[in-house]
């Protein structure tokens, strides 16, 4: 990432009319992308699509001043759904107040103490994974859409498409994606045709719901119901949300504070179930809309889609529910085909690759299309990863032994000739992995009585290494013979010194 690359700042949008419009019509773009997700969702969850609605108000508001990545679009999203829907199905609704809430606490309390930073362990293999995947869920999601619209579905689907893929030919003062929804729904409410639209995915408009009310008991029996689904919320959250910031740091070459993006996610979703009644995290498809397809670059375009989703809702909401499913199905093809990095998936690139790799990638990808969960996918990426990095790490080391000449030696202070000594050298870091068979390198029978272990081109990083010492020391002690260790770094001298002798080896 090019951290030479200057971000573009709230102050820069509001002093350039061009750039300020270019992020007031994708927050626009966005919300329009954003709403049947949302309703689609909050049927998952099981509650009332007006709940997922605010609460999306206030998730993407809340952001747009909280979050550390600007241009990131933070709803009630569809991984947060299907964690909260076993709850909200055995034990009902009420339920979901304190869930959310305390799910945002965990969510500060990973953003204050610093442990965003864990991202950083994220491969990039896994990072191509997530993001590839994401366009293949994307897309399959709209085929329905497409299919369910028949022959005059199919048609304002294609000219959706047109507007999409050529307009930005001629002009790019406006988003095409904005262009298209606009003139295909006219054209439906000009002509009357019947298609689905988004009125069909749930109802919308009614009033505010306003603050929810707490309607189950703070006890243990409560905590025992709620804890482990707001467990599953903050950490899926987290990850959702930090992956998405990530794949925006990638997309503009400008950094984001991850710590604040999570503490940010936590107060955001505290407040979006104490006014709506659930929580979400970034919506990976309409962050990438907003930000590589429409080129919203700031804090207005996400403040911009907070407050056109609340004017949809209470006073456009019949405009809103006249849009064609298969205009919006359209623009969010187009936004998963170009979220797929074509690159990583080219037949040369998979063959200059390594295998280890190609294997993390095709995993995640895997995992996450059967599953549809994001996070799964990461999770296994991940493992599969440390996996392979610990196999490949573990079959780096070598052991070189030389047997000192008794001839040369010098005599000791009696006059006598100096013992045979044999002197093992130990190259790469040293772990569970690498020292599990360091035992086995060893000629315990064959050596003198007098053993030296060279460890200055070696490192020691846990107790299983201190552990697999011992065990030489103990294999040669049997055999009448002494070892020294020698040329430990300090850190690592320190660590094998408060260890050694302590593990039963």
């Amino acid at each position: 990432m090019a951290n030479s690359t200057r971000s573009i700042g709230v102050r820069d949008a509001l002093r350039s009319p061009r750039r300020l419009s270019r992020e007031v019509l994708a927050g626009i773009v966005t919300t329009l992308a954003l709403v049947p997700e949302v309703i689609s969702f909050s049927v998952v969850a099981g509650v009332d699509p007006m709940v997922s609605l605010v609460a999306s108000v206030v998730l993407v508001l809340g952001m747009s001043f909280l979050g550390g990545r600007p241009g990131v679009i933070t709803a009630a999203a569809g991984s947060v759904a299907l964690v909260v829907a076993p709850m909200t199905s055995a034990h009902g609704t009420e339920y979901l107040l304190p869930a959310i809430v305390l799910a945002g606490l965990i969510q500060v309390v990973f953003g204050l103490t610093g442990l965003a930073r864990l991202m950083r362990y994220v491969p990039r293999s896994v990072m191509l994974g997530f993001v590839n995947a994401l366009g293949i869920l994307i897309f399959l999601a709209q085929v329905p859409h497409v299919l369910h619209g028949g022959g005059i579905g199919l048609a304002l689907f294609g000219a959706t498409l047109a507007i999409v893929l050529l307009l930005p030919r001629l002009t790019k003062a406006v988003p095409a994606a904005l262009v298209a929804i606009v003139v295909v729904t006219a054209i439906t409410m000009i002509w009357q045709l019947q298609v689905p639209d988004v009125a069909d995915e749930g109802r919308i408009g009614g009033g505010l719901p306003g603050l929810t009310e707490l309607s189950v008991p703070l006890t243990a029996e409560t905590l025992g119901i709620i804890l482990p689904t707001a467990v599953s919320v903050a950490l899926v959250g987290l990850m959702e949300s930090l992956l998405t910031a990530k794949l925006v740091d990638e997309i503009t070459e400008t950094p984001s504070h991850k710590g604040r993006e999570s503490w940010g996610l936590g107060v955001a979703n505290i407040l979006a179930a104490v006014y709506g009644g659930t929580g979400g995290c970034a919506m990976i498809g309409q962050t990438v809309l907003n930000v590589k397809t429409s080129g919203g670059r700031t804090r207005v375009s996400t403040f911009v889609a907070g407050v056109f989703l609340l004017g949809l809702i209470t006073a456009l909401s019949d405009v809103m529910g006249q849009i064609p499913m298969v205009a919006l199905a359209a623009v969010m093809m187009v936004v998963a085909v170009t979220t797929v990095d074509w690159h990583s998936v080219r037949p040369r690139t998979l063959l200059r690759m390594p295998f280890p790799e190609t294997l993390v990638m095709l995993v995640t990808i895997a995992v996450v299309v059967a599953t549809e969960n994001l996070a799964y996918g990461v999770i296994a990426g991940v493992l599969l990863a440390m996996v392979l990095f610990a196999r490949r790490v573990a079959h780096v080391i070598t052991v070189t032994r030389v047997v000192a000449d008794p001839g040369g030696d010098p005599a000791g202070a009696d006059g006598a000739a100096a013992a045979p000594t044999v002197r093992y050298t130990v190259h790469g870091p040293l772990f569970f992995g690498s020292s599990n068979d360091l035992v086995e390198r060893f000629s315990y029978a064959d050596d003198p009585p007098r053993v030296v272990i060279d460890l200055s081109a070696a490192q020691i990083w846990d107790a299983s290494t201190v552990a697999a010492l011992d065990s030489v020391e103990q294999l040669y002690a049997r055999h009448g013979a002494s070892v020294t260790i020698e040329g430990l770094d300090e850190r690592s001298d320190r660590f094998h010194r408060r260890l050694t002798g302590e593990l039963g080896a």
